[in-house]
């Protein structure tokens, strides 16, 4: 089976009425609901440093690069922490502070010098194999990289629950107190049949949330994108890809706020039409999210029927451009003003299976292959030119800085660091086990990686 088909100021807490505080959200497929619960309590915002890593890739284009990383060295355990399950998102680092969610549905704050455990929340009893329809990760509690927001000091996760349910939380990142809390059910589909695999983002002072399915592609899941408002009360956006089942947006890398819009790729769908149906693409949508703009291979139809569609990794901005990159291993050049439509790409190269999310240096992009790390440079003319391959067991999404390309080999359990001219290895030290799609961070002299018993710290100064 293929690996998935699978800035505003702070504003002074208000009161809310009791009404809102006991509204109920709807939960398609379900004759329950959990109450939205926003605490009216001080919160402590905290604003971005230099070295701060607040989301996937470190920032919205989610480019992967910490200009301020401390120069390559050799790596030594700076410290290890074991939590209460495997980190499958980012870490993420906030004054000093390291934010780290696991699939037991626990929200960490860790002392970023020492690993010591600052803070700890259990959001509630993550799901199990035996409650759902097909997967891979048991527990299944929270995977999808968290998102910090910088003007309410919250962070942001979204945890798979028992029955299935999707509940977002933000927590106070320097106390861990839950301040908001509401279902987040995908609009169309089974809830139980969906995962939330991809990175939250912000964007508008708003969450965004997407959705694909579980591995093994069981089930009726549709994918889809939601926009929630961070102060947990209001209006929840939705948009779900027009396919009569599947299409899932489930890379790791998540959306890509670029803008005005936000792009995503979306994996294979079944088509009721037998026409094109939204799936296999890169879709930008506007704030209310409704789509703008698309692009799909032409060979979208046997991209689906192959399960070869561009999904699996998400899309990344470089310079004019857009690049696409999927299963099938094309990898394709778009007009980032007009991303073309059916079969209106610039520029296309065989380069490999790709997964996770890539990293954009200038005009260079590291592409994580299923096998390895490529380095494509995307030429000002539209051209696509491969530098250099470094072959690996099982490819994790990489991130650039300090002079190299940090990547973990996440099927050795190795943390690689690569010379960005010429892929030659500079460092290497064995991580241990780590998770599917591992990306590591950069931040305050270290390497920080999500493993599967928690987040171990690397010393490279």
């Amino acid at each position: 089976m293929p690996a998935h088909r699978a800035e505003r100021r702070l504003r002074r807490p208000v009161c809310l009425a009791a009404a809102l505080l006991l509204a109920a959200c709807s939960a398609p497929g379900t004759g329950s609901s959990l109450p939205t619960r926003v605490v009216t309590a001080s919160r402590t915002a905290s604003p971005l440093g230099a070295d701060d890593w607040p989301t996937y890739h470190r920032n919205a284009l989610r480019t992967g690069v910490a200009p301020g990383a401390a120069p390559v060295g050799p790596p030594r355990t700076a410290w290890t922490v074991r939590l209460d399950g495997a980190v499958y998102g980012q870490p993420l680092v906030v004054g000093g502070r390291v934010l780290a969610a696991t699939e037991n549905a626990t929200l960490y704050g860790l002392d970023a010098a020492s690993g010591r455990v600052l803070w700890s929340r259990h959001v509630g009893d993550p799901a199990r194999a035996g409650e759902l329809p097909c997967g891979n990760i048991d527990p299944l509690g929270i995977t999808g990289t968290p998102v910090y927001d910088p003007d309410t000091g919250l962070v942001f996760a979204v945890a798979e629950l028992t029955g299935g349910r999707h509940v977002l939380v933000g927590l106070d990142a320097a106390t861990g107190a839950l301040v908001v809390q509401r279902e987040a059910e995908p609009p169309k589909g089974d809830r139980v049949a969906h995962q939330q695999r991809a990175a939250l983002a912000l964007w508008h002072g708003r969450v965004l949330i997407a959705y694909g399915g579980l591995f093994g592609d069981c089930g009726d899941y549709v994918g889809s994108v939601l926009s929630v408002p961070t102060s947990g009360a209001g209006q929840v956006l939705s948009y779900a890809v027009p396919t009569g089942r599947e299409g899932g947006i489930w890379a790791t890398g998540g959306p890509v706020v670029d803008g005005d819009r936000v792009l995503v790729s979306v994996g294979n769908g079944e088509s009721v039409s037998g026409g094109y149906d939204g799936s296999d693409s890169v879709l930008a949508l506007s704030p209310e999210l409704q789509r703008v703009d698309w692009f799909a291979p032409s060979t979208w139809a046997d991209d689906n029927a192959k399960d070869l569609d561009l999904g699996s990794l998400a899309p990344v901005r470089v310079g004019a451009f857009v690049l696409a990159v999927g299963k099938r291993g094309t990898a394709y050049l778009l007009d980032a003003q007009r991303l073309g439509g059916l079969g209106g790409q610039i520029a296309q190269r065989d380069v490999c299976p790709a997964y996770g999310g890539a990293a954009v240096d200038g005009q260079a992009v590291y592409l994580p292959c299923q096998d390895g790390l490529v380095r494509l440079t995307v030429g000002q003319d539209g051209s696509l030119r491969q530098d250099w391959r470094v072959d690996m067991e099982r490819g994790g999404s990489p991130v650039v800085g300090g002079g190299a390309v940090w990547v973990v080999d996440d099927g050795r359990g190795e943390l690689m660091a690569l010379d960005p001219v010429d892929g030659r290895v500079l460092q290497h030290v064995a991580t241990g086990p780590v998770p599917h799609f591992v990306s590591p961070v950069l931040a305050g002299g270290r390497v920080l990686v999500g493993t599967a018993s928690g987040v171990t710290a690397f010393a490279v100064g």
